[in-house]
């Protein structure tokens, strides 16, 4: 048993110092790491570039449903205003009255009104303000019947209109010289 512990020592000794680092002329062995590093960073590569193509197929057939819905909150609200207008219309076909006539179109105006403004559309006041070229469109200029109005709105001819304080549509206006 004695003879047997320095024998597996001197084999471990052995062992160590027999590695394929170590002996010379074995050069496939950093080249063989090598191809494996660069096999698994191209595995890696591809894996990446399948999860962001992956993402961004999702991310267009997301973008794609936003757009086709976007509108769907506006729509479903404006259609309680459609049912207002289809009474409204059987009134006036059903009566003669013009004040009542006169007072439910009014209804259904000040409905639309409301409507457009709970979803965030404004109304551009322009009338009697300064010309601003980023808020409205010169369709005339007329000679302004006051001193204080040359330079200024004094009639719109298509009203101008706010979404969440953007314009979506200019105002095209009447301005004094």
């Amino acid at each position: 048993m004695e003879e047997s512990i320095p024998n597996e020592m001197e084999q471990n000794i052995e062992n160590e110092l027999n590695t394929d680092e170590n002996v010379p002329g074995t050069e496939e062995d950093p080249i063989t790491k090598l191809e494996a590093e660069l096999q698994e960073q191209k595995d890696k590569y591809l894996r990446l570039m399948a999860e962001f193509d992956n993402y961004r197929r999702r991310t267009s057939k997301e973008r794609l449903e936003l757009i086709q819905t976007a509108g769907k909150d506006v729509i479903v609200s404006m259609l309680d205003l459609l049912d207002d207008c289809d009474r409204a219309e059987k009134q006036l076909q059903s009566s003669d009255d013009i004040a009542v006539q006169k007072e439910g179109i009014q209804l259904v105006f000040n409905k639309l009104r409301s409507t457009m403004q709970s979803k965030g559309v404004k109304v551009m006041e322009s009338i009697h303000q300064d010309f601003d070229v980023e808020k409205h469109e010169a369709i005339t200029e007329i000679p302004a019947p006051t001193e204080d109005l040359k330079g200024k709105v004094i009639d719109d001819v298509i009203k101008g209109y706010y979404l969440n304080d953007k314009i979506i549509r200019f105002a095209k206006v009447v301005v004094g010289k």
